[in-house]
């Protein structure tokens, strides 16, 4: 998390007000990404109605991160990453972005990329088709950052020590194994009623990607990205939380 240029607020201070919260996310040209992180975008304004909520992509989609901010005269602001681990994104254009604002009249906070969390594996869990499953595969968009990897491998262990089956992280672009080897694999293991677990915030091109190599393979389910899941909603305010130096139940 990148420090704040804001002078420390006491916690319960009523003097200060709620800083704006600008998610960003990566784009698509898909036009259901855009509409589910507008969906997340309304649902945090909803548990947070004093909370100014924008939504802003770094490609594809507007509005810009930068243009919002630049919306943004006078005000404090939490620039919160939809971002599942700290790869490229994470770690190169979101602080670019914070660098970049550092001349607008705005202050601005960088908080936590969303993952690795339990909560994650939370909304995972709720967005996966309730079926009598005997192995899953945990898919992600992939990356070719090894440290980025290790946080979908921890997330798969979480996910197969909660439901009791294997569980092996795929990916549909960057590294290997793809969804459908992934499949393929459990299923020569033994396993015969093979789910797909979706490590994606939104639908795209790569979702796609995933569900059909997966359901090729012979997949019995597949699960829909995170969306504006409740337990999404509760990670995003923990991370604005986090950043602004308060607490949930200060927030509530």
């Amino acid at each position: 998390m990148r420090p704040s240029r804001l002078a420390p607020v006491a916690p319960g201070s009523r003097l200060a007000p709620a800083p704006a919260v600008v998610l960003v996310a990566h784009g698509s040209r898909d036009p259901r990404a855009a509409a589910a992180t507008e969906a997340l975008a309304r649902a945090v304004r909803r548990a947070h109605p004093s909370w100014d909520v924008h939504a802003s992509y770094l490609d594809h989609a507007g509005p810009r991160p930068l243009d919002v901010l630049a919306g943004l005269p006078g005000r404090r602001a939490v620039l919160v990453p939809l971002l599942l681990t700290a790869a490229y994104h994470g770690k190169v254009d979101v602080p670019a972005v914070l660098d970049d604002a550092a001349s607008l009249p705005v202050d601005v906070t960088l908080a936590d990329v969303l993952g690795p969390s339990e909560s994650l594996i939370d909304g995972v869990l709720r967005r996966l088709p309730a079926a009598e499953l005997d192995a899953v595969v945990l898919a992600a968009a992939g990356t070719r950052d090894a440290a980025a990897r290790e946080t979908i491998m921890w997330a798969a262990d979480a996910l197969s020590a909660r439901l009791s089956v294997p569980c092996i992280a795929a990916y549909a672009s960057a590294s290997p194994p793809d969804p459908g080897a992934a499949v393929r694999h459990l299923r020569a293991s033994g396993a015969s009623r093979v789910g797909l677990a979706a490590y994606f915030l939104a639908p795209g091109f790569l979702y796609d990607l995933a569900v059909r190599s997966a359901r090729e393979a012979g997949a019995v389910c597949a699960a829909e990205p995170l969306g504006d899941a409740p337990e999404l909603v509760r990670l995003v305010a923990s991370r604005v939380l986090a950043a602004t130096g308060r607490s949930l139940s200060a927030a509530a």
